[in-house]
């Protein structure tokens, strides 16, 4: 059996405790923006409207709030309180639905009355369809 030895360059002391914290079980700071859970969303474009999908799984379609208001559609959740078994005690908990909103400015180009929603197998879809584009016409203009 052939031994390979690895020579890794000498790291300073902070890598280190990069390296230790990496490890701790804790929330990725990018999923949290001013202490709201952040959820992570997809946005496509085909030629006759843009698709979002909103990643939530766990929750139904009543729980979701989704409004717009001035060019802004803003999706939200809130969290609620889990009830606690009598008699059960939880050792460890690595998954929970915690709440979010997030908010999206609509370009000039999307119908607003036209939004549709729909939540299947954890993923929030929302249609967003473009406004026709009317080409304006030359207009003759007669003299009087």
């Amino acid at each position: 059996m052939t031994r390979v030895k690895f020579n890794q360059p000498a790291r300073p002391f902070f890598h280190l405790l990069d390296d230790w914290f990496q490890e701790f079980p804790t929330r990725n700071p990018k999923e949290i923006v001013n202490g709201i859970h952040a959820v992570p969303v997809n946005i496509l474009e085909t030629s006759d409207a843009y698709h979002l999908e909103l990643n939530a799984p766990g929750r139904t379609k009543e729980e979701f709030k989704i409004q717009v208001e001035n060019g802004l559609l803003t999706i939200s959740y809130d969290q609620k309180e889990s009830k606690e078994q009598e008699g059960v005690k939880q050792i460890r908990r690595e998954f929970s639905q915690l709440s979010f909103k997030r908010s999206f400015t609509l370009d000039d180009k999307i119908d607003e009355n036209g939004i549709q929603a729909k939540y299947e197998q954890g993923l929030l879809k929302l249609y967003l369809p473009k406004k026709e584009i009317v080409a304006n016409q030359p207009k003759q203009i007669s003299i009087q």
